[in-house]
């Protein structure tokens, strides 16, 4: 599985870097607003690591904010790209989220992951590593695709499995692309999140006004996410 997702995301780095901040209606106008709202606009001080950085769109909004940012991708065309947009102002480094994290305990006081999780089949050690190095009271904030959609868009039989599905995205620079990921039924996601964490908020966002503005020829995916969950944010926190 992390073969197939890194050959996919080293295809991807391109569109990622150059066209999805702007072009891409489900990051830029719909799961991306949302997550900001969760967070404080002064982050200054605060240590915050981007699990699953990508091109470095949230350590850059992190930096912005005034935090002291370590960023990990699988990646390394990611990580590269992510460097290029921030230079030496975060740490970015590549890292596998399956393995330890290179962190110490009680480092950070904020760790998102954006759209990331659903590439990993196990999260129990990977939420004992975010418990381990996120500090007493600190913020866990992360997206994952929405169980219903996933279900619903590719028929699957048994809701209640956790199961690889395989999708096929097509863009600008990559061409198509074959995307590998897993799907796993709510009470799995919210249970392993109040297993490690105190869960604070469950969200099914919905997009901005926005997204109409500058993506009008998107007008039918816009009506779904509209009407019909495509994302899942959750907000948590480690106990003091």
């Amino acid at each position: 599985m992390k073969e197939r997702v890194l050959e996919a995301y080293s295809k991807l780095a391109k569109d990622y870097e150059f066209h999805t901040d702007s072009d891409s209606g489900a990051n830029a106008y719909y799961e991306r607003p949302a997550m900001l709202e969760l967070l404080p606009s002064d982050l200054s001080g605060l240590h915050v690591l981007d699990a699953g950085c990508a091109a470095g769109w949230y350590t850059e909004q992190f930096i912005t904010r005034g935090a002291v940012v370590s960023a990990i991708d699988l990646s390394p065309d990611m990580v590269q790209a992510a460097k290029r947009r921030v230079g030496d102002q975060a740490d970015i480094r590549v890292h596998d989220l399956s393995e330890p994290l290179p962190y110490d305990a009680d480092k950070f006081d904020l760790i998102l992951s954006s759209l990331t999780l659903h590439y990993i089949e196990d999260w129990d050690p990977l939420f004992r590593e975010f418990q381990r190095v996120l500090k007493p009271g600190g913020t866990f904030l992360f997206s994952v695709h929405h169980p219903f959609m996933d279900f619903t868009v590719f028929e699957r039989p048994d809701y209640f499995a956790r199961e690889l599905l395989v999708d096929r995205w097509t863009k600008k620079e990559a061409g198509s692309v074959e995307v590998t990921f897993f799907r796993r039924p709510l009470q799995e996601i919210v249970n392993m999140t109040s297993k490690w964490f105190v869960l604070d908020r469950l969200i099914e966002p919905r997009p901005v006004p926005e997204f109409m503005e500058r993506l009008p020829e998107s007008a039918d995916f816009y009506q779904r996410i509209l009407h019909r969950p495509h994302f899942l944010i959750m907000k948590a926190h480690k106990p003091e």
